[in-house]
């Protein structure tokens, strides 16, 4: 199994196949994912956080607040 959805799966978490509109449920939802070019890539552990109700959280860089 990948560490990644597959499209399958994708459509039936966010109920729709074009990318777009799966890149706008997963940002409205808080689920943390990359679009590459036509392609949405979610990890299968940012759906299981989601699912428990955990705060996720995206990064593009180094968090300066926990810097002392």
């Amino acid at each position: 199994m990948s560490e990644f959805l597959e499209p399958d799966e994708l459509k039936s978490l966010a109920g729709c196949t074009p990318a777009a509109k799966q890149d706008e449920w997963l940002t409205e939802q808080g689920i943390p994912h990359r679009v590459d070019r036509k392609r949405v890539i979610v990890s299968r552990e940012h759906v299981r956080a989601w699912l428990e109700g955990r705060t996720l959280h995206s990064s593009n860089g180094p968090n300066w607040g926990a810097v002392a």
